[in-house]
């Protein structure tokens, strides 16, 4: 009986391993990065190459394209209007990555270190959800609602000055070619803040509680905590932050054309929607193109920059802790 259950077993054991592993193909993964790839092809590198293409040429959009190599670019160089569009693209930066950056960084600290620990953290992401509405907002929607605001002969902000009487400040906000810009880059603030606020507040979630503990119990108070201890922890989530909000600003479109349309006197006006109205308003659209081109590059440009001064800045504190 014992002898017949042992060959019995040697038997199954035999049968199970039989044959060599069939090792799993790696093939198989890209098949799931294939739609993205596709999808990455016909969206944005075939679009940019026809227009790169276009950026070649004189054409209006109609009729046959005449080749005429770099004299968009060389154009575009003695362009003062672009350069004009370019530097007010450099405000929108401002209004778009460095001070929402800072508001976000200081924000959420103090939602995260006072706000949640003082009155609760349904509080603090009601207060969270409360700065990101904008950003689920349209820009088409926002842009409207802040034009009737900043209307200088009904608008809600002229009659709030002049109820609590401070009518001498009222202002023309989008109408005076020097406060327009201004106004502007203010909304954009408004719009941009929620976006940094809430990445600051998931990195702040991963920070180890006892670094805080430990500094309080030493005396350090809020600004020693935030400045030695939140800014190097989230490091990572600033850089994110700083390269996705610059990218918006270089290529912001909806708020200027609903707000202000590059007027009064093109002081709003920048590269992409200097694009826009060269492409379709002027139809020259090789000119647009080059415009377009330019942008993209830049904007590419920065990217890498950041990512490498990203990940130097990890390889470093990598090095150091291993050191």
């Amino acid at each position: 009986m014992t002898v017949t259950v042992e060959r019995g077993t040697r038997a199954a054991g035999s049968h199970r391993h039989t044959g060599p592993r069939r090792p799993r193909p790696r093939e198989s993964y890209a098949l799931f990065l294939l739609p993205g790839i596709l999808a990455f092809l016909v969206v944005i590198v075939v679009p940019f190459l026809m227009n790169t293409g276009v950026s070649f040429t004189e054409w209006q959009g109609v009729g046959t394209p005449k080749w005429t190599g770099l004299a968009n670019y060389r154009e575009l160089l003695d362009d003062s209007e672009f350069w004009a569009s370019f530097r007010h693209s450099l405000f929108m930066v401002v209004a778009m990555a460095a001070v929402p950056t800072v508001l976000g960084l200081v924000l959420a600290a103090a939602l995260f270190d006072y706000v949640a620990k003082h009155f609760g953290t349904r509080i603090a992401a009601v207060l969270r959800a409360c700065f990101y509405l904008p950003q689920v907002l349209p820009i088409a929607v926002a842009g409207i609602v802040w034009s009737w605001i900043l209307a200088p002969d009904n608008g809600s902000l002229n009659a709030l000055l002049k109820a609590v009487g401070l009518g001498s400040w009222q202002q023309d906000w989008l109408g005076d070619p020097d406060l327009a810009l201004y106004s502007v880059m203010g909304v954009m603030v408004w719009v941009q803040l929620g976006f940094p606020l809430v990445v600051f507040m998931a990195g702040l979630q991963r920070v180890d509680p006892q670094l805080y503990e430990a500094a309080e119990l030493d005396g350090a108070g809020w600004w020693r905590r935030f400045w030695h201890i939140t800014l190097p922890q989230i490091r990572p989530e600033i850089y994110v932050v700083l390269t996705w909000c610059t990218i918006a600003a270089l290529k912001v479109f909806g708020a200027v054309y609903v707000l202000t349309k590059g007027g009064p006197g093109g002081v709003t006006d920048v590269p992409s929607y200097f694009s826009f109205t060269t492409f379709f308003e002027k139809t020259q659209v090789g000119y647009g193109a080059a415009i377009s081109t330019v942008l993209t590059v830049i904007i590419l440009v920065l990217s890498l920059v950041f990512l490498k001064l990203q990940t130097r800045t990890e390889d470093a504190e990598e090095g150091a802790r291993a050191a």
